[in-house]
């Protein structure tokens, strides 16, 4: 089993940025990849970035492209999304997900381990 602990949510206001991180533990691949997803109330699962672990390629939603950036610290096993320029329309629980292989998918049902969430709240 693969463990994820997502924290550094909180309150921000638009604008402003957060740092997430996710901390993986438990059962280690060698090629995996880290996605961020994030899900607003009254809405779906919507992917938001992802890394392949191995080569450090990115994927980014259209939405988040140019604000946020996705990274990993290996020695730590830790993924980080930087959010910038955060809008309203970004508030969330914001979760991160691991998949074994190297495809970066956007779709929440190729990535079998999940951390428990972390709120994202941006106020105007």
């Amino acid at each position: 089993q693969v463990q994820l602990v997502e924290s550094g949510g909180g309150l921000v206001q638009v604008g402003g940025s957060l740092r997430l991180s996710c901390a993986a533990s438990g059962r280690t691949f060698s090629n995996y990849v880290m996605g961020w997803f994030r899900q607003a109330p009254g809405k779906e699962r919507e992917f938001v970035a992802a890394i392949s672990w191995s080569t450090g390629i990115t994927d980014y939603s259209s939405s988040v492209k140019g604000r946020f950036t996705i990274s990993r610290d290996n020695g730590k096993n830790t993924a980080y999304l930087l959010m910038n320029s955060l809008k309203p329309e970004d508030t969330a629980v914001y979760y991160c997900a691991v998949r074994q292989g190297n495809y970066r998918h956007s779709s929440r049902y190729e990535y079998p381990y999940w951390g428990q969430g972390t709120q994202v709240t941006v106020s105007s």
